[in-house]
């Protein structure tokens, strides 16, 4: 077998007070804003969480040491539909059984806002977001795959949420007029500040965690990204304050109680928070995010860098380089937070598994592209890495000489 057990060392005192709303009450619906009357007292004097509950202020990272792989995690996306189908996870588990793979990174809440299965929540219950769930038993198919020596990460999509901003508008992103605000593809986003979010998202954390997901990663746990423009017509509450102290705190307070429950925990952040000295402006910091979880997962494919970055013409034709760059500057701010005092997240780099057929000129991602970058990321320190395919393609044939193994 693949896992090995070890005992859950948590300390520190972060609560996880999920109030009165997950037992099913909903606040009133508004048309108008988020009521900034309901605001939490201060993280520090710059930054105000919007809410019922008192935000933990930033603590010691808490590490969880919970279902220790005696490998580094090398893993493969996986939905929620491909997780309900036994043709597709009977696919996906040969392949991990054939080659140097050992982990699955499973939905457990997409980014519409559904969850993948029927959960004992009762706030999810009364909104309807596990009202069409994929995974018909989710603890025997985590059952399944730990007996087969696999490594199970819950991917819980947190603050892109369109189906719990219709269903609840008042914990939304909200314009100054007042109405709601939505993306460039029509999608409304949560606010990052209210607390109700943290809590209810915290509690299907939880819930996985008892289902036996050996770790539970967060994604889109940031802000939109937007423009300057977009920015000054939002209002997020009365005296929000900076971005990545809200971030912080989340993963904070989360990582708390997930340990508790005896998982681990990890996060999803841009590929270019690896080199970037500030926070993007969607509150992802390397140092923010780094110091909250055990595991950071920058998405660094290479598709996603714009022409010239890096130094390189068109990244996409360059996977080695890119990777390369982008896991030595990661290295290099993991041992500065070391150098601090502070012990720093594992790197675990999202890598590509899919072709970006929008872009001209663009590579075919096959095996080769896949070793290129895994190499790239080993030769800057980082063995660890996860494939992303939305439609779960992983041309990977069995363990090749000098591959891991």
């Amino acid at each position: 077998m693949k896992l090995a057990a070890a005992a859950v060392i948590v300390s520190g005192t972060a609560s996880c007070s999920l109030g009165a709303q997950l037992d099913g009450t909903v606040p009133a619906k508004v048309q108008g804003k988020a009521d900034a009357s309901a605001a939490a007292p201060a993280i520090n004097p710059k930054t105000r969480l919007i809410g019922t509950a008192l935000a933990s202020p930033f603590e010691a990272p808490v590490h969880a040491e919970a279902n220790r792989l005696e490998e580094p995690v090398r893993g493969i996306y996986v939905s929620g539909y491909a997780a309900g189908s036994r043709r597709v996870m009977g696919r996906l588990k040969e392949l991990v059984d054939r080659t140097e793979l050992n982990a699955m990174v499973i939905d457990i809440k997409d980014d519409y806002g559904l969850m993948t299965y029927a959960s004992h929540i009762k706030l999810a219950n009364r909104l309807g977001t596990d009202s069409r769930p994929l995974i018909d038993d989710p603890k025997e198919l985590i059952d399944q795959l730990h007996r087969a020596g696999i490594y199970v990460i819950g991917r819980q999509v947190v603050f892109k949420d369109a189906l719990l901003a219709s269903k609840v508008p008042d914990w939304a992103i909200h314009e100054k007029s007042g109405k709601v605000w939505r993306d460039a593809k029509r999608k409304a986003w949560i606010n990052p500040y209210r607390k109700e979010v943290w809590n209810y998202n915290i509690a299907i954390a939880q819930e996985a965690a008892e289902l036996g997901f050996d770790e539970i990663q967060f994604d889109y746990v940031r802000f939109p990204a937007n423009g300057a423009a977009t920015e000054a017509k939002l209002d997020y509450g009365s005296e929000a304050g900076a971005k990545s102290e809200a971030i912080g705190a989340f993963l904070g307070e989360s990582a708390a109680a997930i340990h508790r429950k005896g998982a681990k925990v990890s996060a999803d952040v841009f590929g270019l928070v690896t080199s970037s000295s500030d926070d993007m402006g969607i509150g992802q910091s390397w140092r923010t995010v780094a110091s909250q979880v055990d595991s950071i997962s920058p998405m660094v494919y290479p598709s996603h860098y714009s022409p010239g970055m890096y130094g390189i013409a068109t990244p996409d034709l360059s996977p080695f380089e890119v990777i390369h760059k982008a896991m030595t500057d990661a290295s290099s701010r993991n041992r500065h937070l070391l150098q601090g005092g502070t012990q720093p997240a594992a790197i675990r780099p999202w890598l590509q598994s899919f072709t970006a057929t929008w872009l001209h000129p663009h590579r075919i991602y096959g095996e080769a592209e896949l070793r290129e970058q895994i190499r790239a990321a080993k030769e800057a320190g980082v063995d660890e890495y996860l494939l992303w395919s939305p439609k779960c393609l992983y041309p990977m044939s069995a363990n090749q000489a000098g591959a891991p193994s």
